[in-house]
């Protein structure tokens, strides 16, 4: 790989190190929030309050020195609330736009489902679009733009739950989980005089991801591969416990996150382990099952974790590298 490439990588790793110092033993979530920052995709944290969701995501801004906006969802936040909205300036005597959160490089959407979907809407208008609209306007969106949105899956109750097309929108969903006793036992200590998010300090700037943004494009995946992908694509569209396949937009997802994921590993090739390591993280809350599979207690992620030990991985003689 090029030597700009090989000083990235190191970069990269100086910011996973960043995060995983304020993030104790969420080692994993913490790649795969690069991945989908990398990749130009969101993520959709669906996890229970104080697990340290915002941590994560101000980690992240900080160690890439972006502007980090929050966005709390509730109910009465309306779509200007997001986007922002034009006042009057009678000095001026002229309209002037004032932005809204969604005008930062990364943003955390906090308890998207709670707000209304005309709201919602506002904001995935610009995660798919990297613009926004006001007032018959539009506006492009600072470049990177990375959101990584959250719901709390025990709440329901007054809460406006994504449509999957929607869903669709995210380049992969997880959770972090609680941490275990040790873990927790390391949190205290390190939080007992100051918290690590305020020792921490920039090791990449916004031109640089830019920049890796764009090599990622360039890193090299097979056509056998690319089958690979299409061929779980398809597992899930066929599959008896399926009522809604994934997309198109899901395999083209799955391709840019094993990019994302071999260039960070040093590679400027995709291989097929790649692929499968990612797939459930990209593919699950893109399907719908159908009520027979949720009768006999199926999920998503089962039927996906099935599908990709069902479908055979190509060897590594059979691309090339």
């Amino acid at each position: 790989m090029m030597q700009d490439t090989a000083a990235y990588n190191e970069k990269i790793e100086k910011v996973l190190d960043n995060i995983n110092e304020v993030m104790i033993g969420k080692e994993e979530e913490t790649v795969l929030s690069l991945v989908a920052l990398l990749a130009e995709g969101h993520v959709l944290l669906e996890d229970v309050p104080g697990v340290g969701k915002t941590m994560l995501v101000r980690a992240l801004a900080k160690s890439l020195n972006c502007d980090f906006r929050r966005i709390q969802f509730t109910p009465d936040l309306l779509p200007a609330d997001v986007t922002g909205v034009s006042i009057y300036n009678p000095k001026e005597l002229a309209f002037e736009f004032r932005s809204g959160p969604i005008l930062g490089n990364i943003v955390l959407a906090d308890e998207i489902n709670r707000t209304s979907p005309k709201t919602q809407s506002a904001l995935l208008e610009g995660m798919e679009e990297n613009n926004v609209t006001v007032d018959g306007n539009t506006i492009p969106l600072k470049e990177p733009f990375f959101v990584m949105a959250t719901q709390n899956p025990i709440e329901y109750e007054g809460t406006y739950p994504l449509p999957e097309a929607q869903l669709d929108r995210f380049i992969l969903k997880m959770k972090l989980g609680y941490p275990s006793a040790e873990q927790e036992m390391q949190m205290l200590e390190r939080t007992s005089k100051h918290h690590p998010i305020d020792s921490i300090s920039a090791v990449m700037d916004r031109d640089e991801l830019i920049a890796v943004q764009e090599e990622i494009k360039d890193v090299y995946i097979d056509k056998n591969v690319q089958a690979y992908i299409i061929n779980l694509v398809t597992g899930t569209r066929e599959n008896r416990a399926v009522y809604l396949g994934v997309s198109p937009r899901g395999s083209i997802a799955l391709m840019k996150a094993s990019k994302a994921y071999a260039y960070m590993h040093g590679r400027d090739y995709v291989l097929p382990d790649d692929v499968k390591y990612l797939a459930p993280f990209i593919l699950a809350h893109r399907i719908i099952l159908n009520a027979e599979a949720k009768y006999d207690g199926l999920t998503s992620d089962s039927v996906i974790e099935n599908i990709v030990q069902m479908t055979p991985v190509p060897i590594r003689k059979e691309f090339n590298s």
